[in-house]
């Protein structure tokens, strides 16, 4: 890199921590905040939704979820860390947010994808969300598990640690909300998860079934993987 491109970087790194100091240091209304959240910089968004107190509307909650994908990492990091708390004070403006939030369960950074897990717990109660999410859920899961059947060492390791990161999620995904998917579906899931040559995918189909008692074929699977080589998949 030469100097120019690094006195670039250094003016605008220094110039977004002194913005998202001023937003830090001094008083903004509600209102401002939002209206950063709504057409600000990266360090406006990211410091605004930091110091925000409440998320008041549906109008408001919109606004926010504009911001958990599709943006700068920083954003959508802050954005997730926020809904842990935001969520459960007003559950009911979020359940139309569901394909927002699925894409969000796989985002390339692991924190955000554990945050919004933690934070649409509470999205359990509302059919309007539960019904919608799972519906798509599974339709993902299962795209996501062909192709990651189809994969041979020719497709690349980055290829493929992409495709498996994606189902890892999911997987952590459905051990949440199980209880709402189709039995059908599920054990079609489980069934080809419990295969995968990827330890993590095999361990986070034992972390579902560890959840189930009722059903002859799923407990056929959990007692293989009781069985399985790696212990991190067994100790289920």
């Amino acid at each position: 890199m030469n100097t120019n491109n690094t006195q670039i970087l250094k003016d605008k790194y220094n110039k977004d921590f002194n913005t998202a100091l001023n937003i830090h240091e001094n008083e903004y209304s509600h209102e401002d905040l939002i209206s950063f959240l709504k057409n600000g910089s990266v360090a406006e968004k990211q410091a605004a939704v930091l110091k925000l107190d409440s998320v008041n509307t549906k109008e408001e909650a919109k606004i926010l979820m504009s911001n958990l994908t599709g943006c700068d990492g920083k954003i959508r990091e802050a954005v997730s860390f926020r809904l842990k708390e935001f969520i459960p004070e007003h559950p009911e403006f979020y359940v139309q947010f569901y394909d927002t939030i699925l894409d969000s369960v796989i985002d390339i950074n692991g924190n955000i994808c554990r945050n919004i897990l933690y934070a649409i717990k509470y999205l359990k109660n509302y059919p309007e969300f539960y019904i919608n999410f799972c519906k798509k859920l599974i339709a993902e899961t299962q795209l996501i598990i062909n192709k990651v059947k189809l994969f041979n060492i020719q497709d690349g390791k980055y290829t493929i640690n992409k495709e498996v990161f994606k189902l890892y999620w999911y997987l952590e995904t459905i051990s949440e909300f199980w209880r709402f998917i189709d039995k059908q579906d599920l054990k079609s899931i489980i069934a080809e998860t419990g295969k995968i040559y990827d330890y993590t995918i095999r361990e986070k189909t034992a972390k579902i079934l560890s959840q189930i008692n009722d059903d002859k074929d799923l407990l056929r699977i959990k007692q293989e993987l009781k069985n399985d080589e790696n212990y991190y998949v067994r100790r289920y």
